[in-house]
């Protein structure tokens, strides 16, 4: 009969993760050995192969539950929300609170997927762009004239260039956390775009 796994094995590699996260994001993948994250799990390295058969394996489960969370939260708001003004503020509050407690992760996705294989990375990054894709739906539900100016997909990308580096200079302390700036960050970007001037067609097509 074959053994059974542990009460603690999801546990443990929730904590493996977390912790192989914070060390790709502080000293990069390349510079991160198995038996640093083994040592920050307080387990040995025999241990840790119980878990993740390698480095690699790692990286690609850190990149892509981060990004699988970031598409099931932007789900969830969707249904959740159905009016569109309400629905792309309170995708702004949730990514920007998300991120918080999300920072190794996001970094991790942001900047160390280009060690993956190509099929892993296209994969992971191809679930990013489905985000992209519906945060550019949900901008132009609030302006549909976005759209066909061909500004939806830009003006996301503008937004988490917002978002995806608040934690390289964000530092949270009162009155200013996390559930404060998440709204500010929504309020700035939908004003913003209230009043942005949507050039004609034919002065964004090159000569």
């Amino acid at each position: 009969m074959a053994r059974g796994r542990a009460p603690s094995y999801d546990d443990q590699r929730i904590n493996i993760l977390a912790q192989a996260a914070r060390l790709f994001a502080r000293q990069g993948y390349a510079a991160t050995s198995m038996n640093q994250v083994a040592d920050a799990c307080g387990l040995s390295k025999a241990a840790l192969y119980h878990y993740f058969r390698d480095k690699y394996a790692l990286l690609t489960h850190i990149a892509e539950t981060h990004v699988q969370l970031l598409l099931a939260v932007t789900l969830e708001v969707e249904t959740a929300y159905p009016q569109p003004q309400q629905r792309l503020q309170a995708l702004i509050e949730r990514f920007v609170r998300e991120y918080s407690g999300a920072q190794d992760a996001h970094h991790v996705l942001t900047g160390e997927v280009r060690f993956l294989d190509v099929p892993d990375r296209d994969r992971i990054l191809g679930i990013e762009r489905e985000v992209v894709v519906h945060f550019a739906q949900a901008i132009s539900e609030v302006r549909p004239e976005l759209r066909a100016s061909a500004l939806d997909k830009p003006l996301s990308m503008l937004l988490f260039g917002m978002i995806n580096w608040l934690f390289t200079w964000f530092k949270p302390s009162q009155p200013l956390d996390y559930s404060t700036l998440a709204p500010l960050v929504a309020d700035v970007f939908l004003n913003g775009m209230r009043g942005l001037h949507v050039p004609n067609n034919s002065l964004m097509t090159e000569p």
